[in-house]
């Protein structure tokens, strides 16, 4: 069944689409913008992360017994961090970080009753509590850069909450994070407790000058200020690689969306020129018709 419109109603829907158009271009130029600022946040935070280490390389030597006896302690309870969005348009982000995460925790044999589950994004909590895992606590995922540290420290609060008042001792972040430039792909990471065998290599690793530093305050609470830093630095680095991805999965989302409405801007200006030579043929017609009819007449 064919459905004809009108000229005006053409000209209508090619405004609206042309309208439409204009805001997916500005979305794709926010989307890029913001991909390059929490790229920029990630490379920063890897160069934080290096800091951290060189302190705790400093911290821990001949310091190894000690660090193993306070980190290992029995997996009893268990809270999870998954990095979702607030905002839609940027694909299957969501579902995808919801879907691996239940997985992952099924697999390591974590039950629900055993999990306390923290959300950042609304679009991830809802999508979690539809495939029947309860959200305990709930962030908006930050909108800029400037938002990351704060929600961090939300974060610490909440680790800080586990700990001393529900006694959990094993704690995983789940985010999507890039693996090039079109593709991201789900990650998990054990951040509490401490593994001492991440810090091995630390201990026979060279200092890059010949001056090795030292300190003089307490080592114990010197010790708790940087594996502080290493959390923040650990939430920081997942929260900006998880924005990366989901702004360039937005970014994707807007390519196709843009490639769709040239096409049906590019449909209806087609159908816009066929309707109007149609009305153009069809009173040219009247007006030959006209015509022959008064010639007619006058040969009468």
């Amino acid at each position: 069944m064919v459905i004809m419109y009108t000229l005006e109603e053409i000209q209508k829907r090619i405004n609206n689409v042309q309208d439409l158009h204009s805001i997916v271009r500005t979305m794709k130029v926010l989307a890029s913008i913001s991909i390059r600022q929490y790229e920029k946040a990630v490379e920063s935070l890897v160069d934080y992360a290096r800091t951290t280490e060189m302190a705790l390389q400093v911290t821990l030597r001949n310091r190894a017994a000690l660090v193993e006896a306070k980190t290992k302690q029995v997996e009893r309870l268990y809270g999870v961090i998954v990095i979702g969005s607030d905002q839609g348009m940027c694909g299957q982000f969501n579902e995808q970080i919801a879907s691996y995460t239940l997985k992952r925790l099924d697999n390591m044999g974590i039950p629900k009753q055993r999990r306390s589950v923290f959300v950042l994004g609304s679009r991830a909590a809802s999508r979690l509590e539809s495939m029947g895992q309860p959200v305990d606590h709930f962030l908006p995922v930050p909108s800029s850069v400037e938002g990351i540290r704060p929600t961090v420290q939300d974060l610490l609060w909440q680790i800080d909450r586990w700990l001393e008042e529900e006694n959990r001792d094993t704690m995983y972040i789940f985010h999507n994070r890039l693996i090039s430039s079109s593709q991201s792909r789900p990650r998990t990471t054990r951040f509490w407790p401490i593994d001492p065998d991440d810090f091995r290599f630390l201990e026979k690793k060279a200092w890059p000058t010949n001056n090795v530093p030292t300190y003089s305050m307490p080592w114990q609470d010197l010790f708790s200020a940087i594996i502080r830093q290493y959390l923040y630095v650990a939430l920081s680095r997942s929260l900006a690689e998880s924005l990366a991805s989901e702004n360039t999965n937005r970014l994707l989302s807007m390519q196709v969306a843009e490639r769709n409405i040239e096409e049906k801007i590019t449909e209806f200006n087609n159908i816009y020129h066929q309707q109007r030579q149609n009305s153009i043929t069809s009173e040219l017609l009247d007006v030959v018709s006209g015509f022959e009819i008064l010639m007619k007449d006058d040969q009468k």
